[in-house]
Protein backbone atom coordinates (compact mmCIF):
# COMPACT_ATOMS: atom_id res chain seq x y z
CA UNK A 1 0.00 0.00 0.00
CA UNK A 2 2.42 2.50 0.86
CA UNK A 3 4.56 1.35 -2.05
CA UNK A 4 1.39 2.27 -4.86
CA UNK A 5 1.01 5.74 -2.74
CA UNK A 6 4.74 6.22 -3.00
CA UNK A 7 4.46 5.56 -6.76
CA UNK A 8 1.22 7.65 -7.41
CA UNK A 9 3.51 10.29 -5.63
CA UNK A 10 6.26 10.66 -8.20
CA UNK A 11 3.77 10.22 -11.12
CA UNK A 12 2.20 13.20 -9.97
CA UNK A 13 5.34 15.08 -9.54
CA UNK A 14 6.86 14.55 -13.18
CA UNK A 15 3.49 15.05 -14.14
CA UNK A 16 3.82 18.55 -12.42
CA UNK A 17 7.28 19.01 -14.14
CA UNK A 18 6.23 18.06 -17.09
CA UNK A 19 3.46 21.33 -17.21
CA UNK A 20 3.73 23.38 -20.20
CA UNK A 21 1.94 26.57 -21.62
CA UNK A 22 -0.90 26.22 -24.02
CA UNK A 23 0.48 26.22 -27.35
CA UNK A 24 -2.86 28.20 -28.50
CA UNK A 25 -2.07 30.76 -31.10
CA UNK A 26 -3.30 34.55 -29.86
CA UNK A 27 -3.55 35.87 -33.71
CA UNK A 28 -5.04 34.36 -36.86
CA UNK A 29 -2.97 32.32 -38.88
CA UNK A 30 -3.84 34.75 -41.61
CA UNK A 31 -2.65 37.67 -40.44
CA UNK A 32 1.06 36.11 -41.17
CA UNK A 33 2.64 33.07 -42.14
CA UNK A 34 3.32 29.98 -40.01
CA UNK A 35 7.48 29.73 -39.62
CA UNK A 36 9.03 26.62 -37.30
CA UNK A 37 12.35 25.22 -37.19
CA UNK A 38 15.42 25.40 -34.84
CA UNK A 39 16.94 29.02 -33.85
CA UNK A 40 20.51 29.22 -32.04
CA UNK A 41 22.00 32.64 -30.22
CA UNK A 42 25.10 32.76 -28.99
CA UNK A 43 26.10 36.20 -27.36
CA UNK A 44 30.12 36.35 -27.39
CA UNK A 45 31.57 36.18 -23.75
CA UNK A 46 28.35 35.54 -22.21
CA UNK A 47 27.56 31.84 -22.88
CA UNK A 48 24.65 31.92 -20.13
CA UNK A 49 22.90 34.34 -22.51
CA UNK A 50 23.34 31.53 -25.73
CA UNK A 51 20.59 28.98 -26.11
CA UNK A 52 18.88 27.15 -28.97
CA UNK A 53 15.44 26.03 -29.30
CA UNK A 54 13.10 24.82 -31.71
CA UNK A 55 10.64 27.40 -32.31
CA UNK A 56 6.82 28.45 -34.04
CA UNK A 57 6.56 31.93 -35.28
CA UNK A 58 2.93 33.37 -36.12
CA UNK A 59 1.77 36.47 -37.11
CA UNK A 60 3.47 40.06 -37.98
CA UNK A 61 5.72 41.78 -36.42
CA UNK A 62 2.88 44.38 -35.06
CA UNK A 63 1.37 41.37 -33.22
CA UNK A 64 2.20 37.78 -33.11
CA UNK A 65 3.35 35.23 -30.78
CA UNK A 66 6.77 33.41 -30.28
CA UNK A 67 6.96 29.99 -28.91
CA UNK A 68 10.10 28.41 -27.77
CA UNK A 69 10.57 24.75 -27.57
CA UNK A 70 12.69 22.25 -25.68
CA UNK A 71 13.81 19.06 -27.77
CA UNK A 72 11.22 17.28 -26.63
CA UNK A 73 9.22 19.99 -27.94
CA UNK A 74 7.96 21.30 -24.45
CA UNK A 75 7.22 24.73 -24.37
CA UNK A 76 10.28 27.20 -22.57
CA UNK A 77 8.42 30.13 -23.50
CA UNK A 78 5.69 32.05 -25.07
CA UNK A 79 6.01 35.42 -26.23
CA UNK A 80 2.81 37.06 -27.33
CA UNK A 81 2.28 40.85 -28.31
CA UNK A 82 0.12 43.39 -29.99
CA UNK A 83 0.72 47.38 -30.14
CA UNK A 84 0.95 48.51 -27.08
CA UNK A 85 2.07 45.42 -24.81
CA UNK A 86 3.70 42.47 -25.10
CA UNK A 87 3.61 39.24 -22.57
CA UNK A 88 6.00 36.84 -21.45
CA UNK A 89 5.42 33.20 -20.23
CA UNK A 90 7.35 30.39 -19.16
CA UNK A 91 6.29 27.22 -17.00
CA UNK A 92 5.74 27.78 -13.37
CA UNK A 93 5.91 31.59 -13.67
CA UNK A 94 3.34 34.37 -13.55
CA UNK A 95 3.45 36.15 -16.98
CA UNK A 96 5.90 39.02 -17.48
CA UNK A 97 4.52 42.43 -19.08
CA UNK A 98 6.71 44.31 -21.12
CA UNK A 99 6.35 47.82 -23.06
CA UNK A 100 7.52 46.64 -26.34
CA UNK A 101 9.02 43.50 -28.57
CA UNK A 102 12.16 44.38 -28.20
CA UNK A 103 12.16 44.59 -24.29
CA UNK A 104 10.67 41.39 -24.07
CA UNK A 105 12.87 39.02 -26.37
CA UNK A 106 15.80 40.98 -24.79
CA UNK A 107 14.09 39.81 -21.82
CA UNK A 108 13.78 36.33 -23.12
CA UNK A 109 16.80 35.74 -25.47
CA UNK A 110 19.22 37.64 -23.24
CA UNK A 111 20.15 39.82 -26.12
CA UNK A 112 18.40 42.28 -28.47
CA UNK A 113 17.18 40.87 -31.61
CA UNK A 114 15.91 43.28 -34.52
CA UNK A 115 12.16 41.71 -34.37
CA UNK A 116 10.76 43.48 -37.54
CA UNK A 117 13.72 42.85 -39.18
CA UNK A 118 13.62 39.08 -38.98
CA UNK A 119 10.66 38.95 -40.24
CA UNK A 120 11.83 40.61 -43.34
CA UNK A 121 14.92 38.52 -43.57
CA UNK A 122 12.91 35.68 -43.08
CA UNK A 123 10.72 36.90 -46.47
CA UNK A 124 14.08 37.05 -48.50
CA UNK A 125 13.99 40.76 -47.78
CA UNK A 126 17.44 42.23 -46.60
CA UNK A 127 16.02 44.68 -44.37
CA UNK A 128 19.55 46.53 -42.76
CA UNK A 129 19.89 47.27 -38.88
CA UNK A 130 22.66 49.13 -37.85
CA UNK A 131 25.22 47.12 -35.98
CA UNK A 132 23.72 43.86 -37.78
CA UNK A 133 24.76 42.04 -40.69
CA UNK A 134 22.26 39.42 -42.23
CA UNK A 135 23.29 36.58 -44.60
CA UNK A 136 20.08 35.40 -46.49
CA UNK A 137 22.49 34.02 -48.97
CA UNK A 138 20.99 30.16 -47.72
CA UNK A 139 17.72 30.93 -47.22
CA UNK A 140 16.30 28.82 -50.65
CA UNK A 141 17.89 26.02 -48.40
CA UNK A 142 15.89 27.06 -45.24
CA UNK A 143 19.18 28.83 -43.53
CA UNK A 144 19.67 32.13 -42.03
CA UNK A 145 22.35 33.69 -40.04
CA UNK A 146 22.41 37.26 -38.63
CA UNK A 147 25.43 38.64 -36.61
CA UNK A 148 25.46 41.81 -34.73
CA UNK A 149 28.48 43.43 -34.13
CA UNK A 150 28.00 46.73 -32.29
CA UNK A 151 27.02 47.41 -29.68
CA UNK A 152 29.07 44.58 -27.64
CA UNK A 153 28.62 42.05 -26.97
CA UNK A 154 28.53 40.66 -30.44
CA UNK A 155 25.73 38.31 -31.40
CA UNK A 156 25.17 35.21 -33.72
CA UNK A 157 21.85 34.24 -34.71
CA UNK A 158 21.16 31.22 -36.90
CA UNK A 159 17.79 29.74 -37.74
CA UNK A 160 16.98 26.27 -39.69
CA UNK A 161 13.38 26.43 -41.00
CA UNK A 162 11.25 23.29 -41.42
CA UNK A 163 10.68 22.37 -44.94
Amino acid sequence: MIAARAGAACVALLLAACAQLPRSPVVDAASGEVRSGRLALSVQDQPSQSFSAGFELRGRPQAGQLTLLNPLGGTLALLQWQPGTAVLQTPGQPPQQFASIEEMVEKAAGAAIPVAALFDWLEGVNTPVPGWQADLSQLAEGRLRAQRHEPPPQADLRVVLDR
